[in-house]
């Protein structure tokens, strides 16, 4: 097949690279060899067209400082792109943002799949100004409905979004790297974050209000926030208000991959995860293949982890129940039996297994699209 992925967020992006993009570079890899793959993505300085990875980068749209700017610019030169080249391409995965105002399923005639990966909802409204929550929120609402084709990466987004039109649904979720299911068991004097520097969407105040308080039963355990974001400069400048007994013990290491990666995740005590609105957390995911109990929010989202008996969930949003649940992890030694519990239940969402179902799903799509054939049903 000839793919046409449009992918807002890439390596090298300044502006972070989370889940969305993740995903696609892990997924795509291991498919690159048998398909024709091109990323159209957003332009950021420095960006060139040309392979990555042994993928097709195309760029599009204004360099700036300025996210919402970039990703209007996107959506404009993006869709320019598929009125002249959309022919070209046998189908076309569009990554759902409600931030890119564009309903590609009307400049092409071939197949286009919306892959949605979260749903912010009245969070909106607590993050932006009315204006700005008002227009992504009817955007989050209405657009699903202009598409045909749908990827999910967990089931409950299926329930929060409106797809009247869908001829062919799939959830297929994210996925770990087999080696992590083979890192040796080991516990240094630290709690790991993983994940984007966004300190709404994320949590992070959550967090530090947290530690804040663990701090004063546990002050010799450390606290690991690795990632990078947007938010990363205003984030470190809420780390320089904290006092110095607890600043000294709060490490930020960065974006990590890797060796380095790995390295953190088998000797963190274990992974906390404060998000206040997720997808299919794939920190979560590492965490429990690295054998390693999690902390989350009790967010539908991450129903699975308290299903698995592999973590602890803490009240949304309460910094008060997210301390409360670290000092409890801390004293009990429960924690390793939820890291067992989850790593075996986890083996089974390799990113080799997802891959082969997320490109059987294009494949079904594509062969009826040329066929004229229909159909409607869930993967798991």
């Amino acid at each position: 097949m000839k793919i046409l992925h449009l992918l807002y967020e890439s390596w090298g992006d300044p502006f972070g690279m989370g889940g969305v993009g993740t995903r696609a570079y892990e997924i795509y890899r291991r498919m690159r060899e048998r398909h024709d793959i091109t990323f159209l993505c957003k332009r950021y300085q420095g960006a060139n067209d040309g392979e990555i990875e042994g993928i097709r980068h195309i760029f599009r749209g204004a360099e700036s400082r300025s996210l919402a700017i970039t990703l209007l610019s996107y959506a404009y030169h993006a869709s320019q792109f598929l009125k002249r080249h959309g022919h070209e391409y046998d189908i076309i995965i569009e990554e759902f943002s409600p931030a890119i105002p564009t309903f590609y399923q009307f400049f092409v005639k071939k197949p286009v799949v919306l892959q949605v990966q979260g749903y912010t909802g009245r969070l909106y409204f607590r993050k932006y100004n009315p204006f700005y929550a008002v227009v992504l929120s009817m955007l989050e609402l209405l657009k699903p409905g202009f598409y045909d084709n749908f990827i999910f990466v967990n089931p409950e987004m299926t329930k929060k979004t409106s797809f009247k039109r869908a001829k062919h649904i799939a959830v297929i979720p994210n996925g770990i790297s087999c080696e992590l299911l083979d890192m040796p068991y080991d516990e240094k004097d630290y709690i790991l974050y993983i994940g984007r520097i966004d300190i709404y969407g994320k949590g992070l105040d959550i967090l530090l209000d947290a530690y804040k308080e663990f701090n004063k039963s546990f002050p010799d355990i450390g606290l690991v926030i690795a990632g990078d974001g947007r938010d990363r400069e205003r984030f470190e400048a809420m780390l320089m208000k904290l006092p110095g007994d607890i600043k000294k013990n709060i490490e930020m290491p960065g974006w990590v991959s890797g060796d380095k990666k790995k390295d953190l995740l088998s000797k963190a005590l274990f992974v906390v995860l404060p998000s206040r609105h997720e997808c299919h957390s794939i920190a979560a995911l590492e965490a429990m293949a690295s054998g390693k109990a999690v902390i989350v929010s009790g967010i539908p989202e991450f129903n699975f982890v308290a299903e698995h008996q592999a973590g602890i969930s803490f009240r949304p949003a309460s910094a008060a129940s997210l301390a409360q649940s670290m000092q409890d992890l801390v004293s009990r030694r429960q924690r390793q039996e939820m890291g067992r519990r989850g790593r075996d239940w986890i083996k089974n969402y390799t990113w080799d297994k997802i891959a082969l179902k997320y490109e059987e799903f294009l494949h079904k799509i594509a062969g009826q699209a040329e066929s004229g054939g229909t159909c409607r049903g869930e993967h798991g």
